[in-house]
């Protein structure tokens, strides 16, 4: 079959690598027909690059056709059409039985400290193999995918295997009220979505922070207000001015270790990622290299005895926090994975009709096929051509 695979830093190809097959009884092998590309993936293209091997399939959000199933799978058959959720979960540990799929204790890849596994996402969640790929082996079948119907697009659907599910668990996180005002920096695709789902869920006035044209854009079609931080010198005096001086009652950081920091930090971290594997693994775990604009930011808008709800990818040990200044404003913090099957229940309704009340719609700029992978990698991270979302079609 073809396949996205990681070749070095900044370089990805799309090869012929073997077909996977069932290996255990809880085994599934789909043909996937959508994939997407996550900004994830960028930390893979650019800074991670030591806990990858030449040839690794990337890709964590696939959606497809059964192709066949192992004997322990009953749930799904052949012919079924399916999302994949990009964590690994069996459904029935400890972890799993209380809804923390992201920590699943079957998959957890414990000997790199880490949570359940994800497709295509390094050796520290098990260098599982990813769905940018004509075909994808999926284990812990008999729990993990999530049957769709037939009546619309895959892009109806294929954002539960990540963002859609990322977003809404970030609204919950922030203890989105009715009439609160929520904060959202960034707006890439996680952060589209978030904004949508707070105002959805009852935001009463939903603010982002953001400075590429296309994104501002594509927000403002769906009620958000922007800051633009090109042109706006201090993100949070203007959310305070906007506030009444109180702040934001939920912030979302959206953004993660893309964000914009200090050149030092910038410089400090795509070095990290150009140093021999062993030394780039002790200098993103330990140095602090991550950058902290975004998370400053929310930090200093979100009112006092507010929530920040961390989504943004973090990778390394970042800076110390304002612990101090937190503590004082009584914030609260939540984080982590989503846990994709626990909220799946909640969204479907919201897809399945001929309305579209999340602007699922409206987030896909580009649909490429999967041997132009490596050109839209470049076009995404560079965001160049109005890129926002690209799905890949095997």
């Amino acid at each position: 079959m073809r396949a996205l695979t990681w070749q070095g830093t900044g370089k990805v190809a799309v090869e012929t690598v073997p077909d996977p097959k069932i290996q255990e009884p809880t085994d599934a092998v789909v043909r996937i027909t959508s994939t997407a590309i996550c900004g994830s993936d960028l930390h893979l293209y650019d800074v991670l690059g030591m806990y990858l091997d030449k040839g690794d399939v990337l890709g964590h959000e696939p959606m497809g056709i059964v192709e066949e199933v192992g004997a322990g799978v009953t749930h799904i058959k052949p012919g079924d059409r399916v999302v994949i959720p990009f964590n690994i979960s069996c459904g029935h540990c400890w972890m799993c039985s209380r809804g923390f799929y992201a920590q699943c204790e079957t998959t957890q890849v414990k000997d790199q400290h880490k949570g359940a596994s994800l497709f295509g996402y390094t050796k520290l969640y098990g260098q599982v193999p990813g769905g940018q790929a004509e075909y994808l082996r999926v284990p812990q079948a008999q729990f993990g995918p999530i049957k769709v119907p037939d009546g619309h697009p895959d892009e109806r659907y294929l954002f539960l295997s990540d963002v859609l599910t990322t977003s809404w668990q970030a609204v919950k996180f922030a203890d989105v009220q009715p009439g609160d005002t929520v904060l959202v920096t960034g707006l890439g695709p996680i952060g589209q979505m978030c904004a949508r789902i707070a105002r959805h869920l009852g935001a009463g006035r939903v603010i982002a922070v953001d400075n590429v044209r296309e994104r501002i854009t594509m927000a403002e079609r769906h009620g958000i207000e922007v800051l633009n931080f090109d042109s706006i010198d201090d993100i949070p005096v203007a959310v305070l001015d906007l506030t009444d001086g109180r702040g934001a009652d939920g912030v979302i950081e959206a953004v993660g270790m893309e964000a914009h920091g200090t050149p030092f930090q910038s410089a400090a971290m795509k070095a990290a990622g150009l140093l021999p594997d062993p030394l780039a693994r002790k200098a993103t775990e330990t140095f602090g290299v991550d950058r902290m604009a975004a998370l400053r930011t929310a930090f200093a808008s979100v009112r006092r005895a507010g929530t920040i709800s961390i989504i943004g990818v973090y990778g390394g040990e970042a800076d110390p926090f304002p612990m101090m200044d937190l503590f004082d404003k009584g914030v609260t913090m939540r984080m982590g994975q989503a846990h994709v099957k626990r909220w799946v229940d909640d969204i479907m309704p919201l897809l399945t009709g001929d309305d579209d009340p999340l602007g699922v719609d409206d987030l896909v700029t580009h649909r490429l096929p999967l041997d132009e992978a490596p050109h839209a990698y470049d076009i995404f991270k560079n965001k160049q051509d109005g890129c926002v979302k690209v799905v890949l079609k095997p």
